[in-house]
């Protein structure tokens, strides 16, 4: 576009801000801004009472630090106070900064001297504080987050003047949720912004707060003697999922949410997981049911498709079992109740375990058999003496006359193979020790005919 297309009133709007004139006066402005506000005496005073407080905490930080934290170690045992200490001599330093800015910004006022800056630090000075708590009594990375993304705009806004305009926007900004009825009386349901925000910030607060204390719960749950298993589980998981539902009922309390709107949200909710949540749903109870019934707990020795293994964690949607190779199997609650589990250490906790040998058919003493399985499996540690073990011929095979060798456990949880290993070792020695022959399979092959063209020529 050339400089004739252009309107009139643009192009004189652009010629009279760049004039030499304005450019100089705009300049000048500025310039009187900088002066005083920045280069005067009382911003000078403030800067140096900010670098007098941070620069002496920044040189002999490491060594107060290191000294309270040996202390610490010291007089305090492992547990949530020496974590408070800790979390405490940490944060002692900044503490004591904010308490000078604060001391400072009363004597400046005092003397009616500005104290802008102090107040931007001592803005900023808090949200790192509250930073460094919550990463320090919490430690998860999700938290660290929501408390940076939360504490630092507020002191941004709140350092500069601005938090009481931008929580009179969000107070003015409403969302109706209900748009009432005014003939009947029924006045309408509205939220603004500003109780969405007050309202989550609450519900992380409390949710943190709830969290710290069910697991303190929890844990001492676990360390009660006269607690089951299952009742252990089963209270732990009414403590994690209550936590969650009290930390939001209190933050809408706290902003005055009428909770009958909630009405509305709950058959939301219901329609949701009857069509879509319906497999979680099905999960949840029939892990609530396995652990009321205590047909399966933690512990137990169960084999279920194929899998076996013991019971290491029951969670709202899974089972897991941890097999004797390490792996961990996450099996869905309800497959549980449709399919079935065998559960080894329901009741009675023997199990027998069977060892199948088979010896020649040219063996005499078919009893000297029978009793050096027996007495193989006496010996092995694990097999119990009541019952005892027996050996049973079960069957003329093909190759070999097959004899089964039954015995009991009562720890499957420490595995099956290495004992049947065990017992079938004593038989193999004691068998080669009484030279009766364990075969392996053969075949003999009888030719009746077509063998003369394979044969050379003059046999």
């Amino acid at each position: 576009m050339q400089d004739s297309d252009l309107p009139l009133d643009q192009d004189s709007f652009l010629t009279s801000f760049f004039a030499p004139e304005n450019l100089q006066n705009l300049f000048e402005q500025a310039s009187h801004f900088l002066v005083s506000h920045l280069v005067n005496w009382g911003t000078g005073l403030q800067l140096a009472i900010i670098l007098g407080a941070i620069v002496p905490a920044a040189i002999f930080s490491p060594s107060v630090k290191r000294l309270c934290s040996e202390l610490v170690e010291k007089k305090l045992e492992p547990g949530i106070l020496r974590r408070f200490a800790s979390a405490l001599t940490r944060l002692a330093l900044p503490i004591a900064i904010y308490l000078v800015l604060s001391l400072a910004m009363m004597a400046l006022s005092a003397l009616e001297q500005k104290t802008d800056f102090l107040r931007i630090a001592r803005s900023l000075l808090i949200a790192w504080i509250v930073i460094r708590a919550v990463t320090l009594a919490i430690r998860s990375p999700l938290w660290s987050k929501v408390a940076f993304y939360t504490v630092w705009p507020l002191a941004a806004l709140n350092a500069f003047g601005w938090l009481d305009d931008v929580t009179r926007q969000l107070a003015e900004a409403k969302i109706t949720l209900d748009e009432g009825d005014a003939s009947a009386g029924v006045a309408a349901v509205e939220i603004s912004m500003l109780d969405i925000v007050r309202g989550a910030i609450i519900f992380f607060i409390v949710f943190a707060i709830a969290k710290l204390l069910s697991g303190m719960i929890v844990r001492q749950l676990d360390k009660a003697p006269d607690l089951s298993p299952s009742l252990k589980t089963i209270l732990a998981k009414v403590i994690n999922i209550a936590t969650p539902i009290i930390a939001l009922l209190v933050a809408l309390q706290m902003i005055n949410f009428n909770l009958a709107s909630l009405a509305i949200i709950g058959g939301a909710v219901g329609l949701g997981v009857g069509l879509g949540l319906q497999n979680i749903v099905a999960n949840f109870i029939a892990g609530m049911t396995l652990l009321m019934d205590k047909s399966i707990k933690p512990g137990d020795t169960i084999e279920i498709n194929d899998t076996y293994g013991w019971v290491t964690t029951m969670g709202t949607r899974y089972v897991a079992i941890r097999t004797r190779d390490g792996d961990d199997h996450l099996i869905p609650n309800d497959h549980f109740m449709t399919n079935g589990v065998i559960n080894r250490s329901h009741g009675d906790k023997n199990y027998r375990l069977h060892a199948s040998i088979g010896v020649a058919y040219g063996t005499d003493d078919l009893h000297l058999v029978q009793k050096l399985c027996v007495e193989a499996a006496e010996v092995v540690e694990r097999v119990l003496q009541h019952p005892k073990p027996v050996c049973h011929l079960v069957q003329f095979g093909d190759s070999s006359i097959d004899f089964d060798i039954r015995f009991w456990i009562n720890d499957p949880y420490n595995g099956v193979v290495n004992v049947r290993s065990d017992v079938l070792m004593g038989v193999w020695e004691r068998l080669k020790a009484h030279n009766i022959e364990i075969p392996y399979p053969q075949r003999d092959l009888h030719i009746k005919s077509g063998l003369e063209p394979l044969l050379p020529e003059g046999r």
